[in-house]
């Protein structure tokens, strides 16, 4: 499987509901370092997983959607505590959907598999991974 991953970051401010977040229920900041990864059984018709580029775009773009808000008042994550691994999802989604809509070019039609991580800390992380393009479970897409 060939990867290629690109890299951003994105600021937020936000709290959450519940005992287990101890005195992160207050309302605090987070600087996230984010990695996209992408994945294809097979090089595309150029040699490139995808091209790097527009890859760096879209992430920066999805990005900018989050950038400097106040997650709390985020109408599309009402009532979700938004933890870290909860925002690579929501990360992934976002991307997934854009690269459905043909954001990376029709080559990118090969690509399988993705994976969004999401940096809080140099110590701390969390991940979410996928299936893209409407891949199917199996050698070529693990």
């Amino acid at each position: 499987m060939y990867s290629v991953t690109v890299r951003d970051h994105f600021m937020i401010a936000h709290s959450f509901t519940g005992e287990t977040f101890g005195p992160a229920q207050a309302l605090h900041g987070a600087t996230y370092t984010v990695d996209l990864e992408f994945r294809r059984p097979r090089l595309d018709p150029d040699g490139v997983v995808v091209d790097i580029g527009a890859a760096h775009a879209l992430l920066k773009d999805v990005l900018s959607e989050l950038n400097f808000r106040n997650l709390d008042d985020e109408p599309s994550f009402a009532g979700q505590n938004t933890t870290t691994e909860f925002l690579a999802g929501a990360v992934f989604e976002r991307i997934a959907r854009h690269v459905h809509d043909g954001a990376l070019g029709a080559n990118a039609e090969g690509l399988t598999g993705m994976k969004v991580t999401l940096h809080e800390s140099h110590v701390a992380w969390a991940a979410f991974e996928g299936l893209l393009n409407g891949a199917a479970p199996g050698p070529e897409a693990e």
